[in-house]
């Protein structure tokens, strides 16, 4: 997921998987290189899963783990302040969009002359474009994950449609799904880039350094999703604070016949009243498109890297040798449903029949890489008020989008043209 721009609705409860109570971790050094000092960001329904496999490591390894679960909103920042001084862990379970950013302020470690960076062939392209940062590999890719449609099968079969494959079906059936009820928008700047990617726009031209966030595209991508709301076939919160709560409410409690969100959100669907029965209830599908087959969806997940300066960086490398590995990717995907980024896991016989694995594979086809520039995580803070603006009706989305583009330019990618 890309988590870095929902840290104000993880405060609120991001996917129920995201509700994340642990402390923010110790700062710590640590000295001892037979130890390795894991900083865990995953909520309550995977940590376990996680410091399992990472105890199991440990044994067959010979060196002793310490993991500390470390809360999502707060990590990126305790991290760099740790490491800035020398202190935090040996491995930290980092964003997608943290990586370049950390590499760039010489914050974790170049594993470009390690076997870590040799072995990656069985690795899916897109996960493993997030590790690197001017030609240097930084991490390695532990689940990737995408944007889907989820649905209420029950409602859908009950009212006679199928899953819609563009914005103009969610217009025709939205009226037997009982209008606004048929989709819930979160309005947090991620959830436009399906939008936005359908239409064929970005937020960026990174090769040509260009600042694209207000090209026609991008801007009749937002414009879609606006029009789904004008013509009563979608609601979404009032507010940014509790957008993705809202929306979580309105699709457990089945309330709500379809939503946009990403694997990390299929634990808390099936607790909720519509599908805890029936869990073969939920349906997951791609994210429509503007016509069929323009379905698109960004990259989200994260990566293991190792802190610059680790007294433990042989025992580090040989923790994520391990956590990474086929036999874990494995593991983690039966029992999470997470996405695995070694294609050997994904083509695993029992990977392949877990049924959220097998629902995301075509979406996994389809995604969109992020901009993976150290500047990344900071695209969403503007991109997040212009999107609630637009859909709230504030703001018209070219005039938003505009908002960005000067934002962007005058106090984040300076370097970078207007496209």
């Amino acid at each position: 997921m890309r988590r870095t721009a929902l840290a104000t609705v993880l405060a609120a409860g991001l996917a129920g998987a995201m509700f994340l109570t642990a402390c923010g971790g110790s700062s710590g050094g640590n000295a001892d290189p037979g130890t390795v000092v894991f900083w865990d960001t995953s909520g309550p329904n995977e940590h376990p899963v996680f410091k399992r496999l990472a105890e199991q490591c440990a044994t067959e390894g010979g060196y002793r783990v310490q993991v500390e679960q470390v809360a999502f909103d707060q990590a990126r920042n305790n991290y760099k302040n740790a490491a800035q001084g020398g202190q935090g862990p040996d491995v930290f379970r980092a964003e997608v969009a943290w990586v370049a950013e950390l590499a760039k302020n010489g914050l974790i470690m170049d594993l470009s002359q390690t076997n870590l960076a040799h072995d990656t062939a069985d690795y899916l392209e897109v996960p493993l474009s997030s590790t690197r940062y001017e030609g240097k590999t930084y991490g390695i890719p532990q689940v990737t994950d995408a944007l889907a449609l989820f649905y209420n099968k029950k409602t859908l079969a009950d009212s006679g449609v199928e899953p819609p494959k563009t914005w103009d079906e969610v217009k025709d059936i939205a009226p037997k799904l009982g209008g606004t009820k048929a989709l819930f928008l979160n309005n947090d700047g991620y959830y436009a880039l399906p939008f936005l990617y359908g239409e064929g726009g970005d937020l960026l031209d990174t090769q040509n350094k260009k600042i694209t966030v207000n090209a026609e595209q991008a801007v009749q991508g937002v414009r879609t999703a606006k029009e789904l709301l004008d013509a009563g076939a979608a609601n979404t919160a009032l507010d940014r604070t509790n957008s993705y709560a809202n929306m979580q409410a309105a699709f457990t409690s089945g309330e709500t016949a379809m939503v946009i969100n990403g694997p990390w959100a299929v634990a808390d669907y099936l607790r909720g009243d519509a599908f805890k029965d029936d869990p073969d209830n939920l349906g997951i599908a791609l994210v429509p498109g503007p016509a069929e087959g323009k379905s698109s969806s960004p990259v989200g997940g994260h990566n293991y890297v190792i802190r610059q300066g680790t007294g433990a960086k042989d025992a580090a490398q040989q923790f994520i040798r391990c956590m990474s590995s086929s036999e874990s990717q494995v593991t983690v995907a039966k029992e999470l449903g997470l996405l695995p980024t070694r294609k050997s896991a994904l083509e695993h016989p029992e990977v392949k029949a877990q049924p959220v694995v097998a629902a995301f594979a075509p979406v996994l086809e389809r995604a969109h890489a992020r901009p993976w520039i150290p500047e990344g995580g900071q695209l969403f803070d503007p991109l997040n008020i212009a999107y609630s603006d637009v859909l709230s009706g504030k703001k018209d989305a070219r005039t938003a989008l505009d908002e960005v583009a000067r934002i962007y330019k005058e106090q984040i990618i300076t370097g970078y043209a207007q496209g």
